[in-house]
């Protein structure tokens, strides 16, 4: 299964130009934590950054700025990772472990902004994963489960 089939599709996307302030306002109307900061390059949506409500807090209220001058060009994170969406689900926890990231904005094989996928959703698939897998163990007859064997 790749990270594609499994991204959530409707990204809540904005550009670098818009302001901390008008970008809240989408946060609570889509009920979403973080936006994908994107540039418009030919029709394209070029991920280049992520914010996220915890960068508004710390980057922005906490210093008492003024979210309506701040852009989410000025608080994104400029590191961005990116995943293609032909990226393995086990490739993908490996990624965002190893950047150390929560959520990663994912992109088709000309990096156009595709979906995002977050550890909630990867946690969700693999808990699904393994209860299935339990469901198949606790079937198996007892003898056969203390002699190591699983019914076919």
């Amino acid at each position: 299964m790749t990270i594609g089939s499994i991204c959530n599709r409707d990204v809540v996307f904005v550009n670098r130009e818009v302001t901390v302030h008008a970008a809240c306002k989408l946060m609570r109307h889509y009920h979403v934590g973080s936006l994908v900061v994107v540039d418009e390059l030919n029709g394209r949506r070029i991920p280049v950054g992520v914010f996220t409500d915890r960068d508004i807090v710390v980057d922005v209220d906490a210093i008492d700025l003024d979210a309506r001058v701040i852009t989410a060009g000025d608080i994104m994170s400029p590191n961005l990772v990116t995943a293609p969406e032909s990226l393995s689900i086990v490739e993908t926890v490996e990624l965002m472990r190893f950047k150390g990231v929560r959520r990663l904005p994912v992109v088709n094989g000309d990096n156009q902004l595709v979906g995002i996928v977050t550890l909630d959703d990867l946690l969700a698939v693999l808990s699904e994963a393994l209860a299935g897998i339990a469901h198949v163990v606790s079937r198996a007859p007892i003898s056969d489960r203390r002699e190591g064997r699983a019914r076919k």
